[in-house]
């Protein structure tokens, strides 16, 4: 009983030791498990937050490339669309690129957009200077002229290098010509002044109205609109309509290609092809544009703005020297224009110019009494014309006048417009146009004597 007794407490210290054995390397290895997993847990964590990052700079990559097609399809689209509805001139050209910035809210839409217009121009050379050199009237001939008229001129023109031509349109009585060696030179390209006579052509041809709004890229004009803003795609339309052999007839009809005067002494003659200019600079277009390849002088355009003022007379342009051929004056007609039932739908695009349009800045100068003018801008191996072609309708009758400014960047057509302003201005200061009713209220006075032609 007593081995009995120890080998049981025996047993029990055994399993006793054991026991607390196995809760030894237990507890050990519950240590062991706990640091591994913590380990792994943050290993874990490691992982997910620098998976979380590279999502995160992954997505911002996206958005930033998505980003930048946007914007760039966005400039690339807004370019196409300027660059398809301005038409620019061959002396300069403007390209025009948007940039956005845009902000969002938490809520991804779209809050502002700021749009930057970057303009460039790109600058043509100019060889000729656009004011005078030394005294540019010295040699004209003057014994013929009003006094006042041709002083205003003067005045109007002072240093620019250009010419200015007043014309009587009920006659065809040059009353003053400035610069004449300009004036009766081969002259220059006629710019947008050739649209007179395509406005007429057309309309003579049924090809539009006044009104007709002819579908032009990206909108649509009528002639009115055309001719006071000088739209060069219109005009175009119209060329292209016509045909060169039209538009060719109409235009030397008009006095182009021929001496505008009688017998003016050193007249030379200006130019109007017998062939288009290749399809390659514009075609016929390009000529009922802006008259690429004809060669147009103040003469000619005066005696076109005379016929126009006056109804559709074309007279021959007579300068007098002396007192004595003023005095002898006799009109000479050259031919009648059959334009009398279009002449209305050309003036208002005319009056348009001068209230609203390229030649609006004649009234920064001048408002008494009603001007309808057409302008003109263009340049030709490096010289810039800037024409501008207008009759008046003054307390007592009509007055032409044509300013020609050859030169650089200041010689354009709202400048010669301008000028034209302060002739005007000047003759109205001068009392000139009361004077000039008195002097025809003496005339057919005269007229109306006995002995005179008048009735008894």
């Amino acid at each position: 009983m007593r081995l009995s007794g120890f080998w049981a407490l025996g047993l029990t210290l055994t399993f006793a030791g054991a026991a607390a054995t196995g809760a030894a390397i237990a507890g050990a290895a519950g240590t062991t498990q706990t640091a591994t997993t913590a380990t792994a847990h943050t290993t874990r964590k490691t992982e997910t937050t620098a998976h979380l990052r590279r999502t995160v700079h992954h997505r911002r990559v996206l958005h930033a490339a998505g980003a930048r097609r946007r914007t760039t399809a966005s400039r690339s689209a807004r370019s196409r669309t300027l660059a398809h509805s301005r038409y620019t001139t061959h002396a300069t050209h403007t390209a025009v690129r948007r940039t956005a910035s845009v902000r969002y809210t938490s809520r991804t839409r779209l809050r502002r957009a700021n749009y930057t217009y970057r303009r460039h121009r790109y600058y043509q050379t100019w060889t000729t200077s656009s004011f005078a050199h030394g005294d540019i009237f010295a040699d004209d001939i003057t014994a013929g002229e009003d006094p006042v008229v041709r002083r205003a001129a003067i005045d109007a023109l002072g240093d620019m290098n250009g010419t200015a031509v007043v014309i009587d349109p009920s006659n065809g009585r040059i009353l003053a010509m400035v610069n004449q060696k300009m004036a009766l030179s081969p002259g220059g390209e006629p710019c947008s002044t050739i649209k007179l006579g395509i406005a007429f052509a057309a309309l003579s041809e049924g090809i539009v109205t006044r009104d007709t709004m002819v579908q032009l890229p990206g909108f649509r004009m009528n002639m009115t609109e055309a001719l006071a803003h000088s739209n060069n795609l219109y005009f175009e339309e119209m060329g292209r309509e016509l045909g060169f052999d039209r538009v060719r007839h109409y235009e030397t009809e008009f006095g182009l290609g021929e001496l505008a005067g009688w017998h003016i002494q050193g007249e030379q003659l200006g130019e109007y092809p017998d062939q288009p200019i290749p399809a390659s600079e514009g075609g016929v277009g390009r000529m009922c544009s802006f008259g690429q390849g004809v060669s147009l002088t103040p003469l000619q355009l005066g005696a076109l703005v005379a016929a126009i003022a006056n109804g559709g007379t074309l007279y021959y342009l007579q300068h007098p020297t002396t007192p004595e051929q003023v005095a002898d004056f006799v009109p000479r007609i050259k031919r009648k224009l059959d334009i009398g039932q279009y002449i209305p739908d050309v003036e208002d695009g005319m009056a348009g110019a001068v209230e609203y349009g390229t030649a609006r800045s004649l009234r920064t100068n001048f408002k008494e009494f009603p001007v309808f003018g057409k302008t003109g801008t263009c340049s030709n191996e490096g010289t810039r014309f800037g024409w501008f072609g207008s009759f008046s309708e003054g307390p007592q009758g009509r007055l032409v006048t044509v300013f020609l400014l050859e030169g650089g960047r200041p010689s354009f057509g709202p400048y010669a417009a301008q000028l034209t302003g302060v002739f005007y201005k000047d003759l109205w200061a001068s009392n000139y146009f009361a004077s000039k009713g008195s002097q025809n209220d003496q005339s057919a006075s005269l007229l109306q004597a006995p002995g005179r032609g008048g009735a008894e």
